[in-house]
């Protein structure tokens, strides 16, 4: 359970600090991002998910 709220700490602190340094690029990501098809959308979603997942399976590899 301590490594959920540890995860959903880290997640909340990357997001924290791209709206803390970068607002306004964030503005243009977004707006990038709605141009997108629902396709491409849910490619990057499912990429980032399988790199997420390799990352953690590779820190558990290492022995972190």
């Amino acid at each position: 359970m301590i490594w959920v709220v540890l995860a959903v700490g880290l997640v909340a602190i990357a997001e924290g600090l791209v709206l803390a340094l970068a607002p306004s690029r964030l503005e243009q990501v977004l707006a990038l991002m709605v141009r997108l098809s629902m396709e491409t959308r849910r490619l990057m979603g499912l990429v980032s998910v399988a790199c997420g997942a390799t990352l953690i399976a590779l820190a558990r590899w290492i022995g972190f």
